[in-house]
């Protein structure tokens, strides 16, 4: 059984000044948030600007957070599908070549729109020639098609499939469905960061969250409590921790999280690439405020 509980953080690509990958930065950061409390390290999520990123710059990314993963003994989970199944295939070959990969997280093939039962039958596809395990991620707000609960839970019934992050921008009956009728095996993890504290509740197993990037030991707290049954003391972090949630997500993800970060120091540059424009002066203000007023549990909660 592949161990998935816990925070995991799909951490953004750092740029330079020059528009190169700061792999510094990226292993300082990665280093950080596993030592604040999360569980693992996802790499290439969305996050992370993966389609702005060339095929050797994916390569590094990979190869820091394989390094830093490995020298902690935590979990990665990368990001390997694509709206093609051959090129999906081959982003999970590659995986073969990494260390210490926990699973690949596996999107629901996004533009073509190819209907349920087909995406039913890619995923199983990749699964079954994958040399890692799989994490479903369904998203249909970034794909256009999501995953109803028959086809979840006729993936989850995969030996290969052992996760899902379900990131369908509400608690809807759905989640709820897969979360009751799930096997023990099938990690479900909140993919949006509001939905942490009722999602594990309701018998998830953890979150892949890109607002845990800061105060991640409350998120991480947020997300132990929950598992362990703690109702009030989840609803007390979730509670603190919405309004930061709510800033991070004001601007399309990752322009805020990567503001806050240089806003701290913690990354050099606060860039993103185009498409993709800045963070809007408003917005981070907005967002070092709301961190302003989370208390973390632990002494020194880092920004």
């Amino acid at each position: 059984m592949v161990d998935l509980d816990g925070l995991w953080v799909p951490l953004v690509t750092p740029f330079t000044q020059r528009d190169e990958v700061d792999l510094d930065a990226l292993r300082r950061l990665a280093t950080e948030v596993l030592d604040d409390g999360a569980r693992g390290l996802v790499a290439l999520g969305t996050t992370g600007e993966p389609t702005s990123l060339t095929p050797e710059e994916r390569r590094a990314v990979v190869a820091v957070c394989a390094e830093v993963a490995g020298d902690r003994g935590a979990g990665l989970v990368v990001a390997a599908g694509t709206n093609d199944t051959r090129s999906t295939l081959a982003r999970h070959a590659a995986l073969a070549d990494v260390p210490g990969v926990t699973a690949a997280l596996t999107v629901v093939p996004y533009y073509v729109r190819p209907g349920e039962p087909a995406v039913v039958a890619h995923l199983t596809h990749v699964a079954e020639r994958s040399p890692v395990p799989l994490v479903v991620y369904n998203v249909p707000a970034r794909t256009g098609l999501g995953l109803g609960a028959a086809a979840l839970l006729d993936l989850a019934g995969h030996p290969q499939v052992v996760g899902l992050k379900q990131a369908v921008g509400a608690l809807d009956l759905d989640t709820a469905t897969v979360l009751a009728a799930a096997p023990p095996d099938l990690a479900v993890l909140a993919g949006d960061d509001p939905f942490i504290a009722p999602t594990v509740l309701l018998g998830g197993r953890g979150a892949i969250a890109a607002s845990s990037h800061v105060a991640t030991d409350r998120f991480a707290a947020l997300v132990a409590d929950g598992l362990a049954g703690r109702t009030e003391a989840a609803r007390a972090h979730h509670t603190a921790l919405l309004p930061v949630v709510s800033a991070l997500f004001a601007e399309p993800n990752p322009v805020v999280v990567k503001a806050l970060l240089h806003a701290a120091g913690r990354i050099a540059t606060p860039d993103v690439r185009m498409p993709l424009a800045p963070a809007s002066p408003p917005a981070l203000a907005r967002a070092v405020a709301a961190l302003g007023a989370v208390r973390a549990p632990s002494a020194g909660p880092r920004a």
